[in-house]
């Protein structure tokens, strides 16, 4: 299974971008899906996840400026991102949890300039 990001670029302060993440392959039961950013020099950290139940989790920062989804296909997620700033700029990951095994895609890089 490989999943495939796109979405990233350049934006302006203020300005929004949407990621999509879509895995190829054989599809198990998708338990979580998940966005994930790493900004220079500092560690990776979740963003936002969304269960196949429905439930989404935000990190604090992006609350009420970001959203997940999962698309029409329901294996696909999507991350709107709204009212961007410049802490935001990193690379963004797609993750995905099926059967108890976990995916990575390469990752999207967004730069938001000031």
């Amino acid at each position: 299974v490989q999943l495939q990001a796109s979405g990233g670029g350049l934006v302006q302060a203020g300005g929004s971008l949407r990621l999509s993440c879509a895995p190829s392959g054989r599809i198990f039961s998708i338990n979580v899906m998940g966005w994930y950013r790493q900004a220079p020099g500092k560690q990776r950290e979740l963003v936002a996840t969304i269960t196949s139940g429905g439930t989404t989790n935000y990190v604090d920062s992006v609350k009420g400026r970001f959203t997940i989804s999962r698309g029409n296909a329901k294996n696909t997620v999507d991350l709107q991102m709204n009212g961007l700033k410049p802490e935001d700029t990193a690379v963004y990951y797609c993750r995905i949890i099926m059967s108890g095994i976990d995916y990575w895609g390469k990752g999207t890089l967004v730069t938001v300039s000031s």
